[in-house]
């Protein structure tokens, strides 16, 4: 019996609940091996190889290899999981967090000094906030990757 889910229409929001638990639970042990520095080198020498040791799904591996960290999420990655691929490549969670809105390290900052995102418009998917679908990524570095998109 599937349980009723009302906070699916959160926009930019992905609940970490037993469904995505279960999901993302070898992304989730792979990051962990992360903790360890034998584990980091190894991964650093030869991603995919690394990868291929665990029982990830092709999505999965991918997800981490583009180091999309919403793509990851969606299969089932829990952030302070992924958390520690940032570390491994030598990232803030404050850049990573940016990375996952498009906006720079500054940006991203600066908005959360600010009281981060507004609520209005956000509440529910399909209004007109800063935080849906159709207005991301947000930040210069994301219309800078819009921007080559479009080009290629």
């Amino acid at each position: 019996m599937a349980l009723d889910k009302p906070y699916t229409d959160v926009p930019g929001t992905i609940i970490f609940d037993a469904e995505q638990s279960r999901k993302g639970y070898w992304i989730n042990q792979f990051c962990m091996s992360l903790m360890k520095a034998e584990n980091r080198e190894r991964f650093k020498a030869n991603e995919r190889a690394y990868l291929d040791e665990w029982q990830m799904t092709e999505e999965q591996k991918q997800a981490v290899l583009a180091r999309d960290l919403n793509w990851c999420m969606r299969t089932g990655g829990n952030i302070y999981f992924l958390a520690k691929i940032g570390a491994t490549d030598g990232k803030s969670f404050q850049q990573m967090a940016g990375s996952m809105t498009g906006m720079t390290e500054e940006e991203y900052r600066n908005m959360m000094i600010k009281g981060g995102r507004s609520v209005e418009g956000n509440r529910y998917i399909g209004e007109n906030g800063d935080a849906q679908a159709q207005n991301q990524p947000q930040g210069a570095a994301g219309q800078q990757s819009n921007a080559a998109g479009k080009k290629a």
